[in-house]
């Protein structure tokens, strides 16, 4: 079995499935088709205590990293500075 695995302080992340119809039904073309700014976090390298785990919702910079496509997946690898903040689940109304 192959996986992508970061090395050198990099991240690996599932990118979010894009949406290609509107409500309505009409088809989003790629070229003008919004990119998503939250990811799932799959794989961490070289990260002393690092802020995020695998599995975590992320959101990270503009036009960071590079992106894979990968048995049928796409996904984003970047330095793991590029990594702004986490999507957590809070009690607060």
């Amino acid at each position: 079995m192959k996986e992508l695995q970061p090395i050198n302080q990099h991240v690996l992340l599932e990118m979010e499935a894009k949406e290609e119809k509107t409500a309505s039904g009409i088809i989003i073309p790629d070229t003008v088709q919004e990119k998503s700014q939250f990811a799932k976090v799959m794989s961490i390298s070289g990260i002393e205590d690092p802020e995020i785990s695998i599995g975590d919702m992320v959101f990270y910079k503009n036009f960071s990293g590079i992106e894979l496509e990968f048995d049928g997946k796409e996904y984003l690898m970047m330095p793991y500075a590029d990594i702004l903040g986490r999507i957590v689940e809070t009690d607060k109304i």
